[in-house]
């Protein structure tokens, strides 16, 4: 295999995941999102729950071609860099959601937006704790055992959750155990309140279970890499996708597959299907050796973090610049626009024509060879 065609399958991916989780995020009017452009309210699962596990997957893929290289350096060096990533990727995530660092009240005037309210836990700081517990253990342990160890933290966290949550309501959002930890650990105004209450969906306990996502991802990157790119390769890939849905779909009758908790089916779930989704891209390009779609998605693949970024700030931006004493330039847009299109699907236009500025700053990033590199 040559490393090229390797890493295309992996930027188209990764970049169809990015293209979508904008798109997910930057509805024009969520009152009126069709509903699989919206997480499951609680137990359930839609198109958009994939995405975030996606990435997750993405991350161990990329990680089966760059820790191999790293067998010959010191352990000191390696869990150097590994420390410094899992550090600048927290950073950035814990940074992004205090930006701009203020707020405004109701009469839009500027206000302190002190530390002590800030949200320590969110979607790159879930991403750099799982990099890093994988990557650690994968290097010292070797993958059998990180095969083992996850699998324990998938029985271990439904077991836990069982055990000492709130009795006939360990699988709620105010009664599992996860909630009662972070607000033990954090306090309730660095928890996420976008549920109405003090929850936080990337909690310290339900990030063990997501481990299992960056696991799934090296675990196929190396069986690809090893077996190479044949019809039994991908045979083989997509019969391990269909195990994981099945033994998710049986489970979920006791441990129902849950987004906003992370269990430990939805993990098997996402799994199974990125498994079948990563050999439907391989199939196509390089089997098929369709490549002219694969452009448009490899800008956004290769420079995935300053995108994503990109996304929630600007939105922020749109969120707090203001028309008038009601209206944010957000809406305003929306509702000058694309509301016109109807309201649903004008919501669905704004999110596209939102996502292909972000892909035209990730283009233009691309020509200049500008990539964001942590």
């Amino acid at each position: 295999m040559q490393p090229a065609v390797r890493f295309t399958a992996l930027d188209v991916f990764r970049g169809m995941t990015i293209c979508f989780m904008i798109i997910v995020n930057t509805s024009g009017n969520g009152a009126t999102t069709y509903a699989p452009l919206m997480h499951a309210s609680w137990h359930g699962f839609t198109p958009t729950d994939l995405v975030f596990p996606s990435f997750l997957f993405a991350v161990g893929n990329a990680m089966s071609f760059v820790l191999p290289r790293w067998e010959q350096q010191s352990n000191a060096y390696v869990v150097g860099k590994i420390l410094k990533r899992t550090a600048l990727i927290f950073l950035l995530g814990y940074l992004m959601y205090w930006f701009p660092f203020f707020r405004l009240d109701r009469n839009l005037n500027i206000v302190s937006f002190p530390i002590s309210e800030t949200r320590i836990l969110g979607v790159l700081q879930r991403i750099a704790l799982c990099y890093g517990a994988a990557a650690l253990m994968i290097h010292f342990l070797k993958l059998r055992k990180t095969i083992i160890i996850s699998i324990i933290l998938l029985i271990g966290y439904w077991l836990v959750l069982l055990l000492f949550g709130e009795a006939g309501k360990e699988f709620t959002m105010t009664g599992n155990f996860g909630q009662k930890i972070d607000l033990w650990l954090m306090g309730e105004k660095h928890l996420y309140h976008g549920e109405g209450i003090a929850f936080d969906p990337e909690g310290w306990l339900s990030t063990l279970p997501a481990i299992g996502n960056v696991v799934g991802g090296f675990m196929v990157g190396k069986f690809v890499q090893e077996k190479g790119k044949t019809f039994e390769t991908l045979t083989k890939l997509m019969l391990a996708g269909f195990a994981c849905l099945v033994i998710a779909y049986f489970w979920d009758l006791s441990f129902p597959i849950n987004k906003k908790l992370w269990t430990s089916t939805f993990v098997l779930y996402t799994v199974g299907l990125d498994c079948i989704i990563i050999s439907a891209v391989i199939y196509v390009i390089d089997f098929l050796g369709k490549t002219k779609w694969t452009s448009f998605f490899e800008v956004v693949g290769r420079n995935p973090l300053a995108i994503y970024l990109l996304s929630e700030i600007l939105a922020t931006v749109l969120w707090m610049v203001h028309t008038d004493q009601k209206t944010s330039l957000y809406q305003w847009i929306y509702n000058n626009i694309f509301s016109y299109a109807g309201a649903y699907f004008g919501a669905f236009l704004f999110a596209v024509a939102y996502m292909l500025l972000c892909w035209s700053v990730g283009y233009w990033m691309d020509k200049k060879k500008i990539y964001l590199r942590v």
